[in-house]
């Protein structure tokens, strides 16, 4: 039980001190029901309830709150990923349509009673435009589904994906929801990369006064900083390569990647096609800094007035060992142990912990390890009790500083490539995550895996998943 003091004189019972709200939380299999009642000193007062306390606990009062005590993944789905501009194989796609077409999949894959969803939180990275308006909603709408379903868009830049999923498995926690899909899209060849603007990626003021510098220029400063050799950032990129490849040939990925469609039902795209499965270290070592240029411009100077330690960064990073700009969507089905019995649903896992935190805003990308150490410290779990480990490639150089801070091996860290490989589609990349990871989960029969991005401004998430 949980005890709250409450003054007696202010709820209309005089003369008996303080009251305690207790809080009792019965166990009834997976789920927890909390009963409320108000005590006085004595006995009698047990069922005199004041309008004060109904007011302090307007919820709790003559009435049961119930809190599962697990988030279910009953699905995780991901569009295949696409060159994201003029000329890739989605860039005739509506967003809307990417979205909703990711939805109706869900919906026929498992006969699902769309009245029975509460919420779809999707993130999207460039709220605007065609991707404006909460996508989410319009999804929903466009993908006809039951008018009781509700949406909402958020933005927590590379990580919105993942934050809509954790958003979700709170909720259903909470028992504020029983069933949500979360996930994300971004149509980047439609709705370029900062198209909504925004003080933090386009306010010299502001740039000014936070010594903010492009994600590149953070990535070489962790490249130079952790002495990663332009050959050492192009082998890692070459092996993403190499594992993608092996996955999508091998149908690893087949489980979970839903074909796009045009409105005849025809399919558009069916698996991904921006892996480039001949990759090696000669056509990788022939392509030019991308970011050497800009630090010239001055933001070279910025970076390293934050790091004097460094006399000059060395620009490592290229279009090949950088994550790709693409196309996608995903869509998680998360929900409540009783939502999935009511709606015959098997769960394939759980969310088992999250946590999010920021780091130095200028090296920007060194989010992730801190991250993932809050999560486990949360979870009360070790690094020992993680099977798989999964890093967003937004840089090579965030994989190799993830894994050398944690001290952990590429053997078992984004063991089917990543998004050097397969393109970040922003709002729709954590997303996306959680199905490649769930997916070898089951493929290896392994228990629990970790998920990590950094994020903008120098943010870090991460999420440990289990199979089920």
């Amino acid at each position: 039980s949980v005890f709250l003091a409450v003054p007696g004189g202010c709820c209309g019972l005089q003369g008996h001190g303080a009251l305690l709200l207790t809080v009792s939380l019965e166990c009834r299999s997976s789920s927890l029901t909390a009963f409320y009642r108000v005590f006085g000193h004595g006995t009698e007062k047990c069922d005199r309830w004041s309008s004060t306390v109904q007011s302090f606990v307007p919820n709790c009062v003559n009435r049961e709150i119930r809190m599962t005590a697990t988030a279910y993944i009953y699905d995780a789905l991901r569009t295949p990923r696409s060159k994201g501009k003029v000329g890739g194989t989605l860039n005739e796609v509506k967003p809307i349509a990417l979205a909703a077409g990711l939805l109706n999949h869900l919906q026929s894959r498992h006969d699902l009673d769309t009245a029975r969803v509460d919420d779809v939180i999707f993130g999207c990275v460039a709220p605007t435009g065609e991707q404006g308006s909460c996508i989410a909603k319009a999804a929903v709408q466009f993908a006809g589904w039951d008018r009781s379903v509700a949406g909402v868009q958020l933005d927590r830049f590379c990580a919105s994906g993942l934050e809509a999923v954790n958003m979700a498995a709170a909720k259903v926690i909470a028992g504020w929801e029983d069933l949500v899909v979360a996930g994300g899209v971004e149509s980047m060849s439609r709705v370029p990369m900062g198209s909504n603007g925004g003080a933090m990626f386009s306010d010299p003021e502001f740039f000014l006064q936070e010594m903010s510098v492009p994600q590149g220029i953070g990535a070489d400063l962790i490249a130079t900083l952790d002495d990663y050799s332009r050959e050492d950032v192009d082998a890692y990129a070459m092996e993403s390569q190499h594992r993608a490849t092996r996955a999508r040939d091998s149908g690893w990925f087949d489980q979970s990647v839903c074909p796009v469609e045009d409105e005849t039902g025809m399919p558009i795209l069916e698996r991904d096609d921006f892996i480039k499965p001949d990759t090696n270290m000669e056509v990788l070592g022939s392509l030019s800094a991308s970011f050497e240029a800009i630090g010239a411009m001055g933001f070279d100077a910025m970076a390293l007035s934050r790091y004097p330690e460094v006399s000059k960064i060395q620009h490592v990073h290229t279009p090949g060992n950088s994550s790709g700009i693409v196309d996608g969507a995903s869509a998680v089905l998360v929900g409540s142990e009783g939502a999935g019995k009511d709606l015959g649903l098997e769960p394939r896992g759980r969310v088992v912990g999250s946590a999010v935190l920021a780091t130095d805003p200028v090296i920007m990308l060194t989010g992730p390890a801190p991250a993932a150490r809050k999560c486990l410290a949360r979870a009360g779990l070790d690094q020992e009790d993680i099977d798989l480990w999964e890093i967003n490639e937004a840089f090579a150089s965030v994989p190799l500083h993830y894994m050398r801070e944690l001290n952990i091996d590429h053997e078992i860290t984004n063991v089917n490539g990543g998004a050097i490989a397969m393109g970040h589609p922003l709002g729709a990349t954590g997303g996306c995550l959680v199905s490649i990871v769930l997916d070898e989960l089951e493929r290896r029969a392994l228990h629990r895996a970790m998920i990590s991005l950094c994020v903008g401004g120098g943010m870090g998430i991460s999420t440990i998943i289990e199979r089920c």
